[in-house]
């Protein structure tokens, strides 16, 4: 209906523009309705058509840069016919200077008018989708800007971002949807509340989640989200007490006995220091670590033995000042380096047992080419699959596993999934893997088995 909608309105707009091109009689009439379909359709292109604010004003860009696209090649081929037609006539009959310059002024006027109604309809729509789009992210939205200067070119691109933000409008309405029919269910309304932590060298800040736009999707299907609050960067043992700390308030605080922890990389480490070290046994369920490196990184290890004591010195008196101003209490670069080598891990598991009482699982994702992670991964990627094997661009897929339960994600078709990737670092939607909804099976399958 929506598409039908939007052709009779192009249509409109065309036969209105046709006749105050080719009809003198009423002209005020047919310039008074142009402009009103014109407004019309630039003020509310699609109607209420999609679930959320956000969805509907991108969906509204999409229908817009798709009717410019389509509009701009009709008139292109109309004004082509008419310029060549007057030029054609003027030609073949002897003409005054005065009716030339009539015709040339009509075929200008139109010409001119054209241009600023297509141009308000472009930018219109690029301005919605610049604004509400998730998916085109910032290389798309440079590389149109870009493009838009080079012939031809423009117009693939433009064609590009309709298609992504009309995936994203259908993608998303689809979730949305899903969400509502089972809103009642609360399919990951876990016994115990969940725990999320984070991994190395990143915050749990505000406004800048993590985990990207898992937690919402978590609670809105009835999960109590709970987030680790520990330093971006220390030792595991620092960082496991940190945690234990957490979890205990956690605890007192809601009275809820026992948390689930879902864990990000070392997050995964140090969720291991705060049962094993601090005592926090009794107050973990289950454990379930996300592309952890439990048996350490043997390319890291090897860049820490390559890389000059000075310049490591100054690299972590750098990042240690940084992270202080941004909300870190001791920040410990080296530290939190030193303890992902393949040695210190090895170390570590040896003195870190499992808790019997608590249920140990792990997840791991791996890409197939360098080009599948986002920058740096797809940097690192050659690099530790030449030391460690297939990876994620960071943790190898043998290092990751870990507990009762192994889990590998393998999505369909040649897309992998980077150690960002995992955590919705991006907010990308990955074809043949819904990372949203990967984490709400998690959730219902602990919630299904009592925790």
């Amino acid at each position: 209906m929506k598409r039908v909608r939007r052709a009779v309105s192009a249509l409109v707009l065309l036969a209105a523009i046709g006749g105050l091109y080719t009809v003198g009689f009423g002209l005020g009439l047919v310039l008074l309705a142009s402009l009103a379909v014109f407004l019309w359709i630039n003020i509310h292109p699609l109607g209420k058509g999609a679930p959320t604010k956000r969805l509907h004003q991108l969906e509204c860009g999409s229908a817009l840069l798709q009717l410019f696209l389509v509009t701009s090649t009709v008139n292109c081929v109309i004004f082509g016919i008419l310029w060549f037609r007057s030029i054609h006539f003027l030609m073949a009959e002897p003409a005054r200077a005065e009716d030339i310059w009539i015709v040339v002024r009509a075929n200008l006027g139109c010409t001119l008018i054209a241009v600023l109604a297509e141009t308000i309809v472009f930018w219109n729509g690029m301005i919605r989708v610049y604004l509400s789009s998730v998916q085109l992210g910032l290389k798309h939205r440079v590389l149109a800007a870009l493009c838009g200067w080079i012939p031809f070119v423009n117009i693939w691109y433009l064609a590009k971002i309709i298609r992504i933000t009309s995936d994203e409008v259908e993608f998303e309405t689809e979730k949305w949807e899903l969400d509502a029919v089972r809103a009642e269910s609360e399919v990951c309304k876990t016994k115990y509340p969940i725990l999320m932590v984070h991994g190395v060298f990143f915050r749990d800040y505000r406004y800048v989640n993590y985990w990207g736009r898992i937690p919402k999707e978590l609670m809105r299907n009835g999960a109590t989200v709970y987030y680790g609050q520990q330093q971006s960067a220390a030792s595991v043992e620092d960082s496991g007490r940190e945690l234990a700390q957490r979890i205990r308030q956690i605890v007192d605080e809601t009275g809820c006995e026992k948390v689930n922890i879902i864990a990000h990389s070392k997050g995964g480490l140090d969720s291991r220091a705060a049962i094993a070290h601090f005592g926090m046994a009794p107050y973990v369920a289950t454990l379930t670590t996300i592309n952890t490196p439990h048996r350490g990184c043997i390319f890291a290890e090897y860049l820490l033995g390559k890389v000059p004591e000075a310049a490591r010195q100054k690299i972590a008196a750098a990042y240690n000042s940084t992270m202080k101003k941004l909300g870190d209490e001791n920040p410990d670069f080296l530290a939190a380096v030193t303890d992902l080598t393949e040695s210190a891990c090895l170390a570590r598991n040896q003195v870190t047992p499992d808790d019997p009482d608590v249920v140990y699982e792990s997840v791991m994702s791996y890409c197939e080419k360098a080009v599948h992670g986002k920058f740096p991964l797809n940097m690192t990627h050659p690099i530790v699959k030449h030391f460690d094997g297939r990876n994620d661009g960071l943790v190898s897929v043998e290092s990751a596993k870990w507990g009762e339960r192994f889990t590998l994600l393998e999505p369909t078709g040649k897309r992998g999934i980077s150690h960002g990737d995992v955590v919705d670092l991006n907010r990308e939607n990955i074809s043949g893997f819904d990372i949203r909804e990967f984490y709400v099976n998690l959730a219902a399958n602990l919630k299904q088995r009592g925790y």
